[in-house]
């Protein structure tokens, strides 16, 4: 189970531009037989600032992919990446407005 290229790269753009924006420090990535999990950081030794997860097992229900915040529940699910990242790339815009 892993990230095909072009969710990898749009996952790694926006995390990109949270380094830019100096809200992340360092990421991890997580392949098990169920789930694979991209987790970003603030700072390396603290539990992550968000995980985005991709679990194919639920694919026909809610949908695959989830973003989950810093205390663990989950700010956003669907079947398409882009609508699941939007939470973070508008926290992005926010920053760049004030």
């Amino acid at each position: 189970m892993g990230f095909e290229r072009d969710e990898l790269q749009r996952i790694l753009d926006l995390y990109g531009r949270l380094v830019a924006a100096g809200q992340c420090r360092d990421y991890a990535m997580d392949f098990g037989k169920d789930a694979a999990v991209f987790s970003a950081f603030r700072r390396a030794a603290e539990r992550p600032m968000a995980r985005i997860e991709k679990r194919p097992s639920l694919r026909g229900k809610q949908g695959m992919w989830a973003l989950i915040g810093e205390a663990g529940q989950i700010l956003k699910r669907g079947h398409e990446l882009a609508g699941v990242l939007f939470p973070l790339e508008r926290k992005l815009l926010k920053l760049v407005e004030n």
